[in-house]
């Protein structure tokens, strides 16, 4: 995929119009603070048009974003850290696995972002099943890769593999771009 333009949609928290639309939807999902919002300007070469920031958790809807005229690139909330009452991290979790398992859109692509540094946790382990089960097309990204040496990074890398359900795993990093063309390349 060849990005030519990118602009902020329209955020939603439940049915919507933009859910019937015939366009490709990449959803990014992976825990907070995983460089999620940064991973995708990389991806959009903008800056600031997905909103990140110091405090996990800003993202609290499903954030639509046009590319190209004719996909979307949809953010959704991150998992494990939303500085909020229980209820609200629960209609969080639900939005999420409504947008991704119990509606149907047409053509829809997953891009799981883990940390590399960290390792995946035990709901990207889980994400990453559900994904496997309901057999949607599912791309493992390996953000912030340039944090590894070499020996730290080839170790990182077959772990994360070997936790992935079979999903291909991209090393990535949104400082220095590396995995940019490749993760776009298998988006389309």
């Amino acid at each position: 995929m060849k990005i030519r333009s990118a602009e902020f949609s329209r955020g939603i928290r439940g049915t919507d119009p933009v859910l019937l639309e015939p366009k490709l939807n990449v959803a990014f999902i992976g825990r907070s603070n995983v460089g999620k919002s940064s991973l995708m300007n990389c991806l959009l070469n903008r800056r600031d048009l997905v909103k990140s920031g110091k405090t996990p958790g800003k993202t609290l809807e499903l954030n639509f974003f046009l590319v190209n005229g004719d996909s979307y690139f949809v953010d959704l909330p991150g998992y494990g850290y939303v500085k909020a009452s229980g209820e609200a991290r629960e209609q969080l979790a639900k939005m999420i696995q409504w947008y991704l398992f119990q509606i149907k859109i047409e053509k829809r692509m997953v891009v799981v972002v883990l940390d590399a540094f960290a390792g995946p946790s035990d709901m990207d382990l889980e994400m990453l099943r559900l994904l496997a089960e309901h057999d949607l097309p599912t791309i493992v990204v390996a953000n912030k890769i340039d944090k590894l040496n070499q020996k730290e990074r080839h170790a990182a890398l077959k772990a994360i593999a070997d936790e992935s359900f079979g999903f291909e795993v991209i090393p990535c990093s949104a400082v220095t771009k590396e995995g940019k063309e490749v993760i776009l390349g298998l988006i389309g």
